[in-house]
């Protein structure tokens, strides 16, 4: 039997590495402006800004780099927080006196940041086109 290694859409690839760094760079610049200009205004929203913005950088590099777990962890861990903030915001709106990439489940980015997650999970999750490593050859 003949090794297999799945291998990912190299379009869908490319497009999700292209998403994730430019939210990357947009979630980058909201949350360096909030950090430096009004942190103590809202520290919980500001600082979840900042940890997306480091998680879209990590996914676009896992994906970059054929990561495929850490791409479909980061993915999860995304999706996990985009509901559960976006939830939040609107059970208890209190504690986001201002907003994050994240809230209103990512109505101020479109609602990229709740699609984009469930791409990536599904585009790694169908990674099923197998393909022989190559290797000796069987007797």
């Amino acid at each position: 039997m003949t090794p297999e290694r799945r291998v990912m859409n190299p379009v869908a690839r490319i497009s999700l590495i292209a998403v994730y760094a430019v939210l990357c760079l947009a979630a980058t610049g909201r949350a360096s402006y909030q950090i430096a200009t009004k942190f103590a205004e809202a520290p919980l929203p500001y600082s979840i800004s900042a940890v997306s913005a480091v998680l879209y950088g990590v996914i676009a590099v896992a994906l970059w780099r054929g990561w495929r777990r850490i791409a479909l962890i980061g993915s999860a861990v995304e999706l996990i927080g985009v509901l559960i903030v976006g939830a939040l915001g609107f059970l208890e709106s209190s504690w986001w006196p201002d907003e994050t990439v994240w809230t209103g489940f990512g109505s101020a980015y479109g609602w990229v940041p709740l699609l984009l997650p469930l791409a990536a999970l599904v585009t790694l999750v169908r990674a099923r086109r197998v393909e022989p490593i190559a290797g000796p050859a069987a007797p």
